[in-house]
């Protein structure tokens, strides 16, 4: 049919063909999903989550059953045992950093001493330097558009560097765990500036990390030619990894690891898919679509102060007539969280001094009118009861932006912060599991009987495929 030489013009007839009768043929129609007892999202029709398994590593409340009835409630996130909001409080008070103590609850357990903290911080530094080479031939000779795609490419070229890639013993485990923790922060920088370098036309820096800086520190300082930051600047950051370091096993990247990882497989392999996972928009990437949407509003509405000119775009969204027709408000609602969201609960206290000196107070009041409008909005379209608060990434977008954060490095940053949870999960996924996971799809496909090939006619699904 082809040849030895592909035909452009031919090849794409000829998949345009073969995909519009797959789209009429295989898509299952709503009927088969109904029917079928299915909980698409992992998620029961009264909204909670469809237990697979228990876990030490954290915590998710945003509701409590009474009478096997959801009751909303303020939420709450812990992190092995720990309320989020106490160990954010015990930063902000004591003015430190608190990221690699995060981390070490996370993947050890509990909370450290300030000696065991101090060895930590320094074990961390030293396992900052890449591999020999790493550098110039996995990231400054091949650059990508996307950071995260560079990301997971690095995390399984990290295979072929590591001595006992496959060992799965709990030692060698927080080895590779503690040097992924360390590594992410380079890796993600160094992407980012060579991305600039060949894409943008920038000028190429490396700039090393220091060890008496904090990773939130030493990732400004790697992204900025001239390495300046604030010190406010920095804690605003840590702040942000110390909010997104771990949110339970249910959500999907958790979940796409620890899957990967009851098959036995070896941690850059488990950690690469949940990097997959994160990049997509409805995971990790809602930060960017928030950002997006918030930019389309600040043109199209007005008065900012007027919340029902707010409302009244919010409605036209909502109605799909705006936008990207989606009819979604993004950044409002979640899975688990009802009356709200904790992470952002704390990033939007902390990011006001930051919004007044940089001149951003009145699109931060913006964003909060939108959080505000969006429920009574929603409910007064659908008829809906449903309980609606703003998410993480409502605001977790803003603040990157006033932290000259460019949109590029919003979802890696993510990463850079929930590679602690991951791990921690990964590690109590194979000490503690045994079985593979493996949920069920039910069939929908009717069985037909074979038809020789010399038998066959063209009908559906090959009718129509252009001939030479």
């Amino acid at each position: 049919m082809l040849g030895n030489e592909r035909s452009p013009k031919l090849f794409d007839e000829l998949l345009h063909s073969l995909c519009a009768d797959y789209q009429i043929h295989y898509s299952l129609t709503q009927e088969a999903k109904t029917n079928s007892n299915i909980k698409r999202g992992l998620r029961n029709d009264d909204g909670t989550g469809v237990m697979i398994g228990c876990t030490k590593v954290g915590n998710v409340l945003g509701y409590r059953m009474v009478d096997g009835e959801r009751e909303p409630m303020e939420g709450r996130l812990i992190y092995r045992g720990y309320d989020l909001s106490e160990l954010v409080d015990a930063y902000i008070r004591e003015e430190r950093f608190g990221f690699s103590e995060t981390a070490y609850l996370l993947l050890f357990g509990n909370l450290p001493t300030r000696e065991q903290l101090s060895a930590f911080e320094s074990l961390l530094h030293s396992c900052t330097a890449l591999p020999e080479n790493f550098t110039e031939d996995m990231i400054l000779k091949n650059p990508s558009h996307d950071i995260m795609n560079k990301l997971g490419r690095s995390v399984l070229a990290l295979y072929s560097n590591d001595p006992s890639p496959d060992d799965l013993s709990v030692e060698n485990m927080m080895r590779q765990s503690i040097e992924l923790v360390a590594r992410f922060p380079v890796i993600v920088a160094y992407a980012y500036v060579v991305k600039r370098h060949y894409f943008e036309n920038d000028s190429l820096y490396l700039h090393r990390p220091e060890p008496e800086l904090s990773i939130a520190e030493n990732f400004l300082r790697m992204i900025r030619p001239d390495k300046h930051f604030t010190h406010e600047e920095a804690r605003l950051l840590d702040l942000c990894l110390v909010c997104h370091a771990e949110h339970g096993g249910g959500n999907n990247s958790t979940f796409s690891c620890r899957c990967v990882s009851s098959t036995g497989t070896d941690t850059y392999s488990a950690i690469a898919a949940a990097v997959g996972s994160l990049k997509g928009p409805k995971h990790g990437g809602a930060n960017r679509q928030v950002l997006r949407q918030f930019e389309e509003i600040k043109q199209n509405v007005r008065d900012w102060q007027d919340e029902d000119e707010v409302a009244a775009y919010v409605r036209r969204i909502l109605l799909g007539e705006v936008g990207d027709r989606s009819g979604l408000v993004y950044g409002m609602g979640h899975a688990v969280y009802t009356l709200s969201d904790p992470r952002t609960v704390i990033l939007k206290r902390s990011a006001r001094k930051l919004a007044q000196e940089r001149g951003m107070l009145a699109e931060l009041e913006l964003m909060e009118a939108i959080e505000r409008v969006t429920p009574p909005t929603f409910a007064a379209i659908t008829g809906s009861e449903k309980v609606m608060c703003a998410n993480v990434d409502m605001y977790s977008g803003l603040i990157y932006r006033m932290l000259d954060i460019p949109p590029d490095l919003f979802t890696p940053l993510f990463a850079v912060a929930r590679i602690t949870g991951w791990c921690a999960h990964r590690m109590e996924e194979l000490i503690n599991a045994g079985k593979i996971i493996r949920p069920a799809y039910k069939n929908v496909q009717q069985h037909r009987d074979y038809i020789p090939l010399k038998k066959r006619h063209p009908h559906a699904p090959t009718h129509g495929i252009p001939h030479e």
